[in-house]
């Protein structure tokens, strides 16, 4: 927990959330706060729209109702983000696409109404890449965040929910909402050096969030900590007769997670590196080994994991891609073939190899992605959570062709593809001081025990949080 020394906005949500409970600070001046820096810092393009009036009429309305003895909830009067792909009546869910830039929202996301019921103040949208197809975050139709740890070059800020990761690393809100299909929590998580939690399938209910795949999509928090994660999702979770992903999910997954974090992790093991779907740069080598090094100096030494001959964490990569894309197209295939559209050429080309895949492949996938959720299930029996890289290198300077980050995408999706709980942990900095990050994964609807191995892993893997020089970016 931040001391009272750490600047307002780098504290974690929890610590808010007890001043504004305790009457040290009202929700209005917490609000105040982050809408003056998200202000003063437009370069960082964190945010597509920013809700300042309702923001403030949330804060006002949540300290009213403090004065009046009411708490909605654990986080009430915490301000939050949401990326720009959730519905919130009144206001444009674009889904990073001029392609929508005007179509506003007439319902509400499942998730947005129950921030709004926990007493939270939602801050604006945040950005993301265009339809969420992309984990270096770029979006140069509608603008790319910048991520804040570089202001000369213009590095990925990690995608797709690129500007929720930018947004809670400079310090412009401290917890935002994000979607994971790919890797799309994980990968700004990772390249911000903050933290990233993908839960199983079916925790949050997707219902009024725009879909890209609808086998794989995941709502899931970016944070300063591992607790403000869990805490958000535990608000979050349950079942919605709107999201059938919800109730598939057995009901003990949601009260495990819903009940007090472990003082201790559980077993954690770590998956042997002939198994890893990418190779890591020098550098992304280096910080794995001494985040080994640092375990190991902690009395925790995981054995290798060697997953069954049938489990390729390289082939379940690619068949993610495959369903990701089939159903990509379903969904956008009309403005991918429409060039009058104004879609970013490297999106329109992804969303039209999706309606070249043949419905045999497709079908194939799936029957092998349920193979591989109870294979991975049955070998994981007596650990709690894998550890493996979750980026091959840091953020590199963006590219016009956005090839320079496909490493990040073969060690973030297999996780997607077995519906597993996954988190993304700040785990050291390059030569050039830029983030990077290892991921924990757990069987689907394992998420209790994840959080718990991530709780008492992730300070021994970072002991100090830092946080980036923000000077030339006006703060």
């Amino acid at each position: 927990m931040p001391d009272q020394d750490t600047p307002l906005h780098f504290r974690e949500a929890r610590e808010l959330a007890r001043a504004i409970r305790d009457g040290a600070i009202s929700s209005r001046q917490v609000t105040v706060h982050f809408l003056d820096r998200i202000e003063r810092a437009p370069a960082l393009a964190a945010y597509s729209q920013v809700t300042a009036e309702r923001a403030l009429a949330q804060a006002e309305a949540a300290d009213r109702l403090l004065a009046a003895g009411i708490s909605m909830g654990p986080l009430h009067g915490v301000p939050v983000a949401v990326k720009d792909s959730l519905h919130w009546a009144g206001t444009v869910a674009s889904g990073g696409s001029q392609a929508r830039s005007g179509v506003i929202s007439d319902e509400t996301a499942a998730a947005v109404r129950a921030l709004a019921a926990q007493g939270m103040v939602i801050l604006g949208k945040t950005r993301m890449t265009e339809f969420a197809f992309g984990l270096s975050g770029q979006n140069p139709t509608q603008g790319t965040a910048r991520n804040p740890w570089d202001a000369v070059t213009a590095r990925a800020p990690g995608g797709s929910s690129s500007g929720a990761g930018v947004a809670v690393a400079a310090g412009l809100a401290p917890l935002a909402v994000g979607g994971d299909t790919g890797g799309s929590v994980r990968a700004p998580a990772a390249l911000n050096g903050v933290v990233g939690y993908k839960p199983s399938s079916g925790v949050i209910s997707r219902a009024g969030c725009l879909p890209l795949s609808e086998t794989l999509d995941v709502l899931g928090p970016i944070s300063r900590s591992v607790a403000d994660a869990r805490l958000l999702t535990q608000l979050l979770a349950g079942p919605d007769i709107d999201d059938v992903a919800t109730l598939a999910l057995p009901a003990s997954s949601i009260a495990a997670l819903r009940r007090p974090a472990a003082r201790r992790g559980g077993a954690v093991a770590v998956l042997a590196p002939q198994a890893w779907p990418a190779t890591l740069a020098d550098e992304g080598l280096r910080i794995w080994h001494e985040a080994q090094e640092r375990l190991d100096q902690a009395g925790i030494t995981p054995e290798a994991w060697h997953p069954p001959a049938s489990l390729s964490f390289a082939r379940m990569a690619d068949d993610n891609s495959l369903v990701l894309a089939y159903e990509a197209y379903r969904h956008f295939g009309h403005l991918a073939d429409d060039p009058d559209q104004p879609l970013w050429e490297v999106v329109r080309t992804r969303i039209a190899a999706g309606g070249r895949i043949a419905p045999a492949d497709y079908a194939a996938a799936l029957q092998r992605r349920h193979a591989d959720m109870a294979t991975f299930a049955t070998a994981m029996q007596g650990i709690d959570a894998l550890l493996m890289p979750a980026c091959d290198q840091a953020a590199q300077a963006l590219d016009p062709a956005d090839t320079r980050h496909t490493g990040l995408g073969k060690l973030l999706r297999p996780a997607n593809f077995l519906g597993a709980a996954a988190i993304a942990l700040p785990a050291g900095h390059d030569v050039d001081g830029m983030p990077m990050a290892v991921q924990l994964l757990a069987p689907a609807g394992a998420d209790a025990a994840l959080l718990d191995c991530a709780a008492a892993l992730e300070r021994i893997l970072a002991p100090a949080l830092r946080t980036p020089d923000l000077s030339a970016w006006g703060l």
